[in-house]
């Protein structure tokens, strides 16, 4: 009878921790995917609400710009008051301001609302991330970052196809719509199965407002500059803002040195992985956007195909993106985090190599399809490997702040991959500029594996991570702690 009862708890236990690792991954696949999908309704949204052209990137970059430049402080409020519980107020933030999207009756109306949009999601993202890693026990955690990464990469990838179908059979608001009833189901759901630890060693008790404000508006500067440079890049504004950007990070690198309590511990970007981590998150996003964007520049202007037909194209990458993200951590028990960074940024410039022999006419099915399950595999498994050595040995009283670090880097990773790309695309005849913006993607790609080469050497940094774990669980002493 005892052991069935035991056997009863720990299957309570797990089912437990199932339903808390799908809330959080579904909540972490919308955030992202409202990155892209909003782009193939940018034309029949604008036309509905009397957008002025220049304005209606706006659209995108509203959500963009306040994602990354919230997420570092939504990492740190996440350690300081509870993963949890700012994951629920992020979500229901991020829910409401969905349903103003869909309601948006002006062009003003939608940009604030997707502005609050994007503050909902910097709150919720690095604290799933948080709570993910004190949710799920460090045996179950490799394959647990591997769901986390498929849906974080998925989202992104799934926007190319569900923008331009939703779009087309169901009217651009349900673009924006469909997040209410998930995110209404995930709230109630995570009343229950995502609840995280009380923590002692929680790495500040307050939060560090001077550094708050200048990481804040420096990064979000940062993206606009970016974004603005991608748009126009011979204007003032873009380089003004840039140089901005610049100038108070700068600033609050010196402030941070003075703070008692800083934003961004020291010891964090001393843990080993981190800057890793950080380096080559940045690199995959830089260097798979503009290739995505390319292609489907490709695909609309010149085989003239309809936004929901030239959706039919992509769902390859994202299948190959979600097997990549679960063989991941099936790589990471035999070979070591940099071996499979090595070969993810691999296959991401093998795939962008084949799209450079895509012809001007005809429908190349094969050489796309080939090129997109190539890059979409290896950004699968090189995301679960960043992911995995950027956080394995983060101390739990930090994890917040880790995870709102690694999504800052991927956020300016894609500002300044189409910052890069874009004016040459647009500076050349449609295929010269188009193989100009897959060189620049795999010229990024490439550096990933430089990136790749600042991962601490040796086996797994899952495996050596299990142990630090185990030896800070109640009950047990620890010889000493990474990091």
């Amino acid at each position: 009878m005892h052991a069935l009862t035991g056997n009863k708890t720990r299957a309570g236990q797990g089912s437990g921790v199932t339903a808390g690792l799908a809330v959080l991954c579904v909540a972490q696949f919308v955030v992202v995917l409202d990155v892209t999908i909003v782009t193939t309704a940018l034309p029949v949204l604008g036309a509905d609400l009397g957008f002025a052209a220049a304005r209606l990137s706006w659209v995108i970059t509203a959500y963009t710009v306040v994602l990354a430049g919230l997420l570092v402080l939504g990492g740190r409020v996440a350690d300081l008051v509870g993963a949890a519980r700012m994951f629920r107020v992020g979500l229901a933030l991020f829910s409401v301001a969905s349903l103003a999207c869909a309601l948006a009756w002006s062009p003003d109306a939608l940009i604030g609302a997707r502005i609050a949009q994007g503050a909902g999601a910097a709150l919720l993202s690095p604290a799933a991330l948080a709570a993910l890693t004190d949710l799920v026990p460090p045996a179950q955690r490799r394959t647990a970052l591997g769901w986390w990464t498929a849906a974080a990469a998925g989202g992104g990838a799934s926007g190319w196809v569900l923008g331009g179908l939703i779009t087309e059979y169901a009217g651009w608001r349900w673009v924006f719509a469909v997040n209410v009833p998930i995110g209404v189901i995930a709230y109630l759901v995570s009343l229950r199965a995502v609840r995280t630890r009380a923590r002692e060693d929680r790495a500040a008790t307050t939060l560090d407002l001077p550094g708050a404000v200048l990481a804040t508006t420096g990064i979000a500067a940062a993206a606009l500059g970016l974004t603005w440079l991608a748009e126009a890049p011979t204007q003032w504004h873009g380089w003004a803002s840039v140089v901005m950007a610049a100038a108070l990070l700068g600033l609050f690198v010196r402030t941070e040195r003075r703070v008692r309590e800083p934003l961004v511990p020291g010891s964090l970007l001393r843990t080993p992985g981190v800057v890793a981590g950080n380096l080559t998150a940045a690199a995959l996003t830089a260097s798979t956007t503009p290739a995505m964007f390319t292609v489907t520049l490709y695909v609309q202007e010149t085989l003239r195909l309809s936004p929901a037909k030239g959706a039919l194209l992509f769902p390859a990458l994202n299948l190959a993106v979600i097997g990549g993200s679960l063989v991941g951590p099936v790589g990471l028990r035999r070979f070591s985090v940099r071996s499979i960074l090595f070969g993810g940024f691999g296959l991401v410039v093998a795939g962008i190599g084949l799209l450079f022999a895509l012809p001007p006419r005809g429908l190349p099915v094969v050489l796309l399809v080939g090129a997109l399950l190539l890059m979409g595999f290896g950004l699968g498994c090189a995301s679960v490997a960043s992911t995995t050595v950027g956080t394995a040995h983060v101390r739990p009283g930090e994890r917040g702040i880790a995870g709102g670090v690694l999504n800052s880097s991927a956020q300016l990773g894609t500002a300044l991959g189409l910052a890069v790309a874009s004016p040459l695309i647009a500076s050349a005849a449609p295929m010269t500029g188009y193989r100009l913006g897959f060189a620049v993607a795999a010229v990024i790609a490439a550096s990933g594996l430089l990136a790749a080469l600042t991962t601490p050497a040796g086996p797994s940094t899952a495996d050596a991570a299990e142990p630090a774990e185990a030896a800070d669980a109640p009950g047990r002493t620890s010889p000493g702690r990474l990091g």
